[in-house]
């Protein structure tokens, strides 16, 4: 572990170590740079549907859905990897909020410590995703993060294991408080390189122009490419524009 996170290499815990080992974290066990699972498994398709089966409380549905599909985003930009969401049956990738003993054999720890865990991809169990539902879970600068854990986790789905590097998504440990824009935030060149390495590299297009004008809130045609509520607010996203005073009947044709 010392030699893993770059300390002091004494074979004893030490405060240095006590630090790192209090910190939340990813329950997977760590390796070195990016890394995959033994015998790298992963998808030997690349549109994969994923389920969300039960929501936190914490926050609104429209956010975690929000959060999932921005991770879900990141990976497929990098890769020819699609993802579909599906709201009945047996998804590839089935993700769930769960408490303790949430039957999958690895329990959860209760507030911080193991924050989440995923499964490399296969059958039944392989690619699903669980969070732990003691956490705080939030889009917002206060608790943990759902994007962020959740890009990690889906990065386990797909075949990824722990990264070295800080810098990476991969890397085993979160700060509480963590709080970025999901539609600016980018993965590290070992992440990419990490997933390429199974799956390549994008075939896909550019779907959003490099200098988008500005939509016409009035236009009766206007359809967004996102919506969902934050902090009491709507948001409404548009080929990288942002608004929260789209008139009510302008996200009907949407």
């Amino acid at each position: 572990m010392q030699t893993f996170f770059g300390l002091h290499v004494t074979g004893k815990i030490n405060q240095e170590t006590l630090e790192v080992m209090k910190k939340p974290r990813c329950g997977v066990p760590d390796v070195q740079r990016f890394s995959h699972f033994p015998g790298k498994p992963k998808w030997e398709k690349t549109s994969l549907t994923y389920r969300i089966v039960n929501y936190s409380p914490d926050i609104p549905t429209s956010e975690v859905d929000y959060a999932i599909a921005q991770a879900l985003r990141l990976w497929s930009e990098v890769t020819p990897l699609k993802f579909r969401q599906i709201y009945g049956g047996e998804g590839d990738i089935m993700i769930s909020f769960g408490f303790r003993d949430h039957g999958d054999f690895f329990p959860f720890d209760g507030p911080l410590g193991i924050l989440a865990h995923a499964f490399a991809p296969g059958n039944g169990i392989g690619g699903d995703a669980h969070f732990d539902e003691e956490e705080t879970w939030t889009l917002g600068p206060q608790g943990t993060s759902i994007f962020l854990v959740a890009l990690h986790e889906l990065g386990h789905a797909l075949g990824l294991e722990h990264s070295r590097y800080e810098q990476a998504i991969m890397y085993p440990t979160i700060s509480q408080n963590s709080f970025v824009d999901p539609t600016k935030f980018k993965l590290f060149k070992d992440d990419i390189e990490g997933i390429q390495a199974l799956y390549g590299k994008t075939s896909k297009p550019a779907d959003v122009p490099r200098n988008p004008t500005a939509p016409k809130k009035c236009d009766r045609e206007l359809k967004f490419d996102a919506i969902t509520s934050m902090r009491g607010d709507l948001l409404f996203f548009k080929e990288g524009y942002l608004s929260t005073d789209i008139l009510p009947h302008s996200i009907i044709r949407g």
